[in-house]
């Protein structure tokens, strides 16, 4: 299969950058579109989580169907929709509360399913989760809803820290709701928090080395495509500095983190995306789409971990994990 760049759009979007590439096919039917903040490499295990979606419905990358692939940057997604909407693909998955809506915005003609931590409801992307009422539809996993969840269980694993760190991506859309939910979380328990921004994986390293210098050993790993990519530096981090972590997808607790409380796993809710735009590409509307929504949770704890960082997990906490790495 040869791979062609997908270099401009148009011809006022020079000045910001597009990482992007379509796939060849023999004579391909139906063209979308997968507007990501992250780089393809970055984006793989998501987007074979997707391929798996449309392979489902007899949908075939290089077959059926051409998968154009577009990284965002922070800031730049109107002007990325906004070009890309113009070659009038069939679809666009939409990753993110920020794609989500500049698709919905600029491109609103264009069927669209999006994946994000996000209510989509509180953004007004549809009009409710059962009846979306538009174009859009999609997967929501509600990571933002579980930040009070993760301080809760973060006191009860190091009960004695007085202090709750947590690592925000400042791009992401729901920064600053998610700094108020963790920092009123914390308040109830009578502790406080303390806010560090990161979006690049040097960010990362900084964030990190500097919770450890403030002698802060507990942190809640907000959620954003770039922690849910960078999980395994996240989790060494983590053992070097002696922070007890937790963040919402179990790959993180799996690759040396210390426990994690959520909902579908990345790949998996991409597949499901996959789903829904293959349903589409076969006749059916986004408005009669439902959002897929999370309906089971997963507390995933790795006493390996633990054990390097001297915690000893209270019995009912384990008792209720779904998952013990031993």
């Amino acid at each position: 299969m040869k791979r062609r760049d997908f270099i401009t759009l148009l011809g006022g979007a020079a000045g910001w950058p597009i990482a992007a590439r379509a796939q060849q096919a023999v004579a391909p039917t139906r063209r979308i579109g997968v507007l990501s903040a992250l780089t393809e490499e970055a984006a793989k295990s998501r987007l074979d989580g997707f391929r798996q979606g449309l392979n489902g419905l007899g949908l075939s990358e290089g077959v059926n169907v051409r998968i154009d692939f577009l990284s965002a940057p922070a800031g730049a997604e109107m002007a990325v929709v906004k070009a890309y909407a113009l070659s009038q693909p069939d679809v666009i998955l939409a990753t993110g509360t920020a794609l989500a809506m500049a698709a919905k915005e600029v491109s609103p003609a264009v069927p669209t399913v999006f994946v994000l931590g996000s209510d989509p409801v509180k953004f007004n992307l549809v009009a409710s989760f059962n009846r979306p009422g538009g174009n859009i539809t999609g997967v929501s996993t509600l990571q933002n809803l579980l930040l009070a969840k993760h301080v809760e269980l973060l006191h009860e694993t190091v009960p004695k820290a007085a202090v709750i760190g947590v690592l925000l991506n400042p791009a992401n859309a729901n920064a600053e709701s998610d700094a108020k939910e963790a920092g009123a979380a914390a308040s109830a328990l009578g502790l406080h928090s303390e806010v560090l921004h990161a979006g690049t994986s040097e960010k990362i390293k900084e964030a990190l080395a500097a919770f450890a210098q403030r002698k802060i050993n507990s942190l809640v790993i907000g959620p954003d495509p770039i922690f849910s990519t960078e999980y395994s530096l996240i989790a060494d981090l983590a053992a070097q500095y002696s922070i007890a972590t937790i963040t919402d997808f179990s790959e993180f607790t799996r690759a040396g983190g210390l426990m994690s409380y959520g909902t579908l796993g990345v790949k998996e809710s991409y597949r499901l995306a996959g789903i829904y735009a293959g349903r589409i590409l076969k006749g059916e509307k986004p408005a009669d789409l439902p959002v897929i929504q999370a309906t089971k949770f997963q507390f995933v704890i790795n006493l390996k971990v633990a054990k390097v960082l001297g915690i000893t997990f209270p019995l009912t906490l384990l008792g209720r994990a779904d998952e013990v790495i031993e």
